[in-house]
């Protein structure tokens, strides 16, 4: 197995935007050697396998799509009410659409975990923990609702940003006077998250 980080994580990458583009069908080593402009062979040194590279893209897609820590430093300077979780949910949506590729491969990544069973085992664990994760970070930092307000946030705001990302046009004008995605992100907050 070849040991070059800077490589594994070009590769890695390339193999995101493959995934984007192509589905979980068209990720193979050589499409990800293709996209990643190097000599055809270089994945396969690279990792064990097909599941091995989907691995690697989840862990992958965890780091390219988490908050940046200066913004979330900015947020929590902020009073935990609200509009602190309007924020929030605004960073989220413009992360997604601000790597839509990176989100976009994430969601072929749920699609290949319905066919591939040691993947949903893997992709759920990890999904799973974000989410637990969330509803600690809403309890610790004091932020209005609990574990139940997280629950249909995530469900809630997976929504928009899959419609979003995938078949914009089914939101536009859907409920007049608002906006998509942001008038969207703010409805939902509203009538998710209670008053502080």
């Amino acid at each position: 197995m070849a040991r070059n980080p800077e490589r594994r994580a070009a590769l890695v990458d390339a193999g995101v935007e493959v995934l984007a583009r192509e589905g979980a069908r068209g990720l193979t080593f050589r499409a990800v050697d293709v996209e990643a402009g190097v000599p055809v062979g270089t994945a396969s040194n690279y990792f064990t396998g097909r599941d091995d590279l989907l691995r690697q893209i989840d862990a992958r897609l965890h780091v390219r799509l988490a908050p940046d820590p200066e913004v979330l430093r900015e947020l929590m300077t902020r009073p935990r009410d609200r509009s602190l979780v309007t924020a929030f949910m605004h960073d989220l949506m413009a992360r997604a659409t601000g790597d839509r590729t990176g989100y976009l491969a994430l969601l072929e990544m749920r699609l290949e975990a319905t066919r591939r069973p040691e993947l949903r085992a893997s992709f759920t664990k990890s999904v799973r923990g974000d989410l637990e994760y969330g509803m600690e970070f809403h309890r610790d930092a004091g932020l209005p609702g609990g574990d139940e307000t997280v629950a249909v946030l995530y469900l809630t705001m997976l929504g928009l940003i899959l419609e979003h990302l995938t078949l914009p046009g089914v939101l536009d004008g859907v409920l007049p006077g608002i906006t998509v995605p942001e008038g969207l992100v703010e409805r939902i907050v509203t009538t998710v998250v209670p008053e502080a």
